[in-house]
């Protein structure tokens, strides 16, 4: 089997960089700022990467997972068995959360760009290094401390039932502070299929306080969820914050 696995060398282009976030967040003023516009063309193969390899992510239980408006965006808090395998270290999960953009039809929601195309939103999957830190507070803060996972995410023609038992329950949770318990699913549904290929870059938090502590996971397939979907996200999630 071939595996085709790219390397970012160093090189960063910042994009959604608010001005003022370098006077009271000084690391958001740092060389490897996140999120990147990745150009393709900057890329190199890199031969010892290996495929990403989520475990216990379909071993969801019976408890439910919890959603919550953090007061940016939709967060959902992961069982700490959920862990991922061929980065560096083991990285157990702590958490996953979305970004999506504000009008119907326009693809700006991701952070992440590939050759300056956005896509609708993007999903991140949160994991911490247990191998060197106690918790995800001591390694937010500290150099390998955190891998995060990108799933880019467009629109199409059929409803994502894994996305779904997300989305379902936005309209719950439209104000900051705001929780909502919703039934455990298998979170590997809202994976791509093909994980052998990505981008990898070491980078930052892409908010405040933006520690410079990420290695981060960019899947080249894109995830797809129907029209209808990214419509309700826009209206469900008309959120006060």
């Amino acid at each position: 089997m071939l595996f085709i696995d790219f390397s970012l060398i160093d090189f960063h282009t910042h994009i959604h960089l608010a001005p003022e976030w370098t006077e009271f967040f000084p690391d958001c003023g740092g060389s490897s700022q996140s999120p990147i516009n990745v150009d393709t063309l900057q890329t190199l193969y890199d031969p010892t990467l290996i495929p990403v390899q989520p475990l216990g992510y379909n071993h969801y239980g019976k408890r439910p997972f919890t959603l919550y408006n953090n007061g940016h965006t939709v967060q959902m808090t992961l069982p700490h068995w959920m862990s991922v395998v061929g980065l560096p270290w083991h990285y157990s999960a702590v958490q996953l959360h979305l970004h999506w953009g504000s009008e119907v039809g326009v693809a700006t929601g991701s952070e992440h760009t590939i050759n300056g195309q956005s896509t609708a939103a993007e999903l991140h999957i949160v994991h911490y290094n247990t191998e060197i830190y106690a918790n995800m507070s001591e390694a937010k803060t500290q150099e390998n401390g955190l891998a995060v996972l990108a799933i880019l995410i467009e629109a199409g023609e059929e409803i994502n039932q894994g996305y779904g038992s997300i989305l379902n329950y936005l309209g719950h949770i439209r104000y900051a502070g705001q929780k909502v318990a919703i039934p455990a699913f298998d979170i590997k549904l809202l994976l791509p299929d093909n994980l052998s290929q990505y981008f990898r870059y070491n980078g930052s938090l892409t908010t405040p306080p933006c520690h410079q502590s990420v290695l981060w996971t960019i899947f080249n397939e894109r995830v797809k969820i129907s029209h209808s979907q990214v419509q309700s996200v826009l209206v469900k999630s008309s959120w006060q914050l």
